[in-house]
């Protein structure tokens, strides 16, 4: 029974995806505007009766309708949802196409169906069976879908368009459903979102991740990392996120002292996170040079940290030192954690979503909890603690020491969805249905789309540098063959180059995954070879003119100092 399982879950991948993505697509499209006909209605605040509305409740401008407090909120949420965590996962240096566009496509269906399922738990009038929804209904949508998209950092280069879309419809659901226990169950305060989006988003994706395990991703390890502008592409993303972050903790907080306190505790939670992530950073290499991973990543784990307190009156030194601790944990968990996980417990996160969500999403958690229980009346004043807390109706003799363990107990609901749930989905993904690539062919933007062809701009050596027309002829260089498009092919044969050429002296042999060999040449371009800049990449099977060398695998793609002789 286990051999048959193996089989039918290690079966050939295909990864052409022509039918099933239009099909998804379409289909759940279709749905959706079935559902919207059916269930979807504006707003008193959004229909064209608010001027009777406004009558009626002695409105006396349009100037109080929540849109003109609200939209602004919304807006820098929505760049966050499309802009910083799509360019946020561009640092893949040929996985850019794929982290910003799957993010795009995710999130356009993600905000549609959050829309419907947070409204049936949430907005929907059992007198007419409708939901209805305005300006804070598009922001908690815009949350719902930031747990699928942190989520997607985990899974990164790994999956399928078609398996995102799974993801994030379960992911949609099952924030859902959390969110209601949560918020309306429990009644925990969590407006950043520690709770039900960063602890439960990534949990979910890490989950998922774990179930996927790809023993043989190594096969792929030369395209798992960044080049100078993906980084550059990357840090617009960490930018943008960082600079939103404040809207992003106070959007949906009650207006007045609340919404200001929860801007002013994120902004300094920031800050004081991007101090400590450089200092450890720099404190980790023995030179003192930065990581580029760990300031793009870890600098904002302050604002995920202050999502439930940030409505609280931790007090500003209390964000600083929340901002501080939070910057030390995710950078810590991007030196040491991350590898233990992949190591031991075979989890490949390729974002580090642990580091920058989970962990600072349950730090921020228990933070929240303890600043509850810690609550007094001389702190808040008695009015302050009712508006703050929501003590109100069935919740009205609430004390804060019970609020404060109702909030630690909020956490723990939204990490066992998380891992629940995620195990589950990712089961559900492990059927060979969804077009997923194969364990030598991830992280790559041309299984999914259409790449165009890289331009060589650098002249050939001889015409770059002539004095070195006749220094070192007899030196050979393995360089690599632009990769064939054939998805048959597992491997590529290389030609060994003298210093100076700049064509294949001979077409490639290629070895198909039947184990026949043949001739084919399909775009096919080679590296130039420059003095200071040669790239070299050391493959199986070769003998260097000039070394006993042989191994099997790719081993490394490496950038070599000079053009000077080179044992391999």
């Amino acid at each position: 029974m286990g051999n048959c399982c193996e089989s039918f879950f290690g079966r050939q991948k295909n990864t052409n995806v022509r039918v099933s993505l239009p099909a998804v697509c379409f289909v759940w499209q279709i749905a959706m505007i079935i559902l919207f006909g059916v269930f979807i209605r504006y707003d008193e605040e959004s229909d064209a009766h608010w001027a009777e509305h406004r009558k009626s409740h002695n409105i006396t401008s349009d100037i109080e309708n929540d849109f003109y407090f609200r939209y602004p909120s919304f807006q820098d949420v929505h760049v966050m949802i499309f802009v910083g965590f799509g360019f946020l996962m561009t640092f893949l240096k040929r996985y850019s196409f794929s982290g910003v566009g799957f993010n795009f496509l995710i999130a356009s269906f993600g905000l549609q169906w959050a829309l419907l399922m947070q409204g049936w738990f949430h907005s929907l009038d059992p007198a007419t069976g409708k939901i209805y929804i305005g300006v804070e209904s598009l922001i908690n949508a815009d949350f719902c879908c930031a747990g699928s998209l942190i989520a997607y950092g985990a899974l990164l280069g790994k999956v399928s368009p078609v398996q995102l879309m799974v993801v994030t419809l379960f992911g949609i659901t099952l924030f859902a459903v959390e969110e209601y226990i949560i918020l309306s169950l429990l009644h925990c305060r969590d407006a950043g979102g520690s709770m039900v989006i960063h602890a439960f988003g990534g949990y979910y994706g890490l989950a998922i991740s774990w179930v996927l395990y790809r023993p043989n991703l190594h096969l792929s390890k030369r395209l798992n990392g960044s080049v100078y502008h993906s980084d550059v592409f990357a840090m617009i993303g960490t930018l943008f996120l960082w600079m939103f972050w404040p809207s992003f903790n106070s959007a949906i907080t009650d207006h007045g002292d609340g919404q200001h306190r929860a801007a002013i505790n994120t902004y300094i939670a920031l800050a004081s996170s991007v101090l400590t992530t450089v200092a450890i950073s720099s404190m980790s290499q023995k030179k003192g040079k930065l990581d580029m991973v760990h300031i793009q990543n870890a600098t904002l784990a302050g604002g995920v940290a202050m999502g439930t307190a940030a409505e609280f009156m931790i007090t500003p030194y209390g964000s600083l030192i929340v901002g501080f601790c939070s910057g030390i944990i995710s950078t810590f968990g991007y030196l040491f954690v991350t590898p233990f996980l992949e190591k031991y417990l075979k989890l490949q996160d390729t974002c580090g979503i642990h580091n920058l969500h989970a962990l600072p999403g349950m730090l921020g958690g228990f933070t929240g909890a303890i600043v509850a229980a810690a609550a007094t009346e001389s702190v808040y004043s008695k009015e302050g603690l009712i508006n703050t807390f929501d003590f109100e109706g069935s919740f009205a003799n609430r004390s804060v020491g019970t609020q404060g363990g109702f909030q630690a107990a909020g956490t723990c609901v939204a990490v066992a969805f998380g891992l629940v749930g995620g195990a589950i989905v990712g089961f559900i993904l492990k059927f060979p249905i969804w077009g997923d690539p194969a364990d030598d062919n991830c992280y790559d933007d041309e299984v999914y789309w259409e790449v165009p062809e890289d331009e060589e701009t650098i002249p050939p050596v001889l015409e770059y540098n002539n004095h070195m027309i006749h220094k070192h002829q007899d030196i050979g260089i393995v360089v690599k063959i632009r990769q064939i498009t054939n998805p048959r092919c597992f491997m590529e044969q290389n030609t060994v180059f003298k210093l100076g050429e700049s064509e294949a002296s001979e077409i490639p042999l290629v070895t198909k995954s039947d184990g026949s060999q043949t001739h084919e040449r399909k775009k096919t371009r080679v590296w130039r070879l420059v003095p200071g800049r040669c790239e070299v990449l050391v493959c199986s099977g070769l003998k260097p003119m000039n070394g006993d060398w042989s191994t099997s695998g790719v081993l490394a793609a490496q950038t070599y100092p000079t053009m000077g002789k080179k044992e391999l």
